[in-house]
């Protein structure tokens, strides 16, 4: 499923776990004490060693289906403030843009889980990115991330780049100039935020203005190894981003496969979960997905590409959880 996660070096162009609850007090961890001298040396067992789903859940959302995202839970302060304002102002919504339903017309987006719309995905995905940056806890990073001491550009990196925030333009624009030059799916976007947010959750950093673009090149840059049947290789990214050197992608993509403690597998229902939290967030911030009337031809093929997706999806996802 999908190309190597290793470094590809190669000069010339490319191709195109649901674990069972356990108390902590039914698995007491067994000391060396408690073991004879003639039983030998006492191996725990790894569900001994391993938290309870409740705490897991809430150290590694990106791992557990039930845990709320990290990006949708920084958006709602934000959302929370616009909605307050709105109404202590007395503020109009103004006129209503987004089309709804009725009994003669049906409209519907072209954007399902199995296939999901690019453009608003990658808007979604910036949205998120935004979110965590603008509402982080602190400025925790690390070296190999930092653009000041690994520009992706030779333009001068400003002295102020580290104090000031990217706006949620400057962020889309990044990603989609990725996405539409390696020709990537709106699923390696979800899958790239999903890598996102373990990183911070397992290397305990910030995503922040110094180190933003490189963490989002190292999550897009894994994602598409993983997902995409025909991955893209580092060497390609270089002709992207035209001052970068494929020693330095080699590196990063290395320092972040490790952060990650190579924890590459993503459980179909996390990837349904950032789904429909990007759609909640999309939904907070007046990010429509295109709408169109519901024909009869397109209700048909509509029924035989959801059928033909949601068979490709469940063989996919197979398949990447056996990464």
């Amino acid at each position: 499923m999908g190309g190597s996660v290793s470094c590809c070096i190669s000069p010339g162009e490319s191709p195109k776990i649901h674990r069972r609850e356990v108390e902590l007090e039914e698995c007491p961890i067994t000391t060396t004490e408690d073991v004879s001298e003639d039983t030998g040396t006492y191996l725990q067992h790894i569900s001994d060693r391993e938290l309870p789903d409740e705490l897991a859940q809430e150290a590694n959302p990106s791992d557990h289906p039930r845990a709320s995202t990290l990006f949708l839970n920084k958006s709602q302060t934000d959302v929370r403030e616009k909605r307050k304002s709105n109404y202590m102002n007395h503020t109009s919504p103004g006129l209503l843009t987004k089309k709804y339903s009725s009994c003669s017309t049906i409209f519907i987006d072209d954007s399902t889980v199995s296939q999901p719309n690019l453009k608003s995905t990658i808007k979604c995905v910036a949205l998120a990115i935004y979110y965590h940056i603008k509402n982080r806890d602190s400025n925790r990073s690390l070296d190999i991330f930092d653009e000041k001491k690994h520009p992706l550009s030779r333009e001068k990196v400003p002295d102020d780049y580290s104090v000031i925030d990217p706006e949620h333009k400057l962020i889309y624009r990044f990603i989609r100039t990725l996405f539409s030059s390696a020709q990537l799916t709106a699923e390696c976007a979800i899958v790239t935020l999903v890598y996102l947010e373990r990183l911070l959750t397992y290397a305990e950093m910030d995503i922040c203005p110094c180190n933003w673009k490189r963490i989002v090149l190292g999550a897009i840059l894994l994602a598409s190894k993983v997902w995409d049947d025909q991955a893209v290789w580092n060497v390609d990214y270089c002709q992207i981003l035209k001052d970068i050197t494929v020693e330095d992608m080699n590196e990063m993509e290395r320092h972040f496969l490790e952060l990650l403690q190579f924890n590459i597998n993503v459980p179909a229902s996390v990837y349904a979960k950032y789904y429909f939290d990007l759609r909640s967030l999309a939904d907070d911030n007046n990010l429509s997905f295109p709408l169109e009337p519901l024909s009869n031809k397109r209700a048909q093929k509509l029924e035989v590409s959801m059928s033909k997706s949601a068979y490709t999806l469940q063989v996919k996802m197979f398949l990447f959880s056996l990464c």
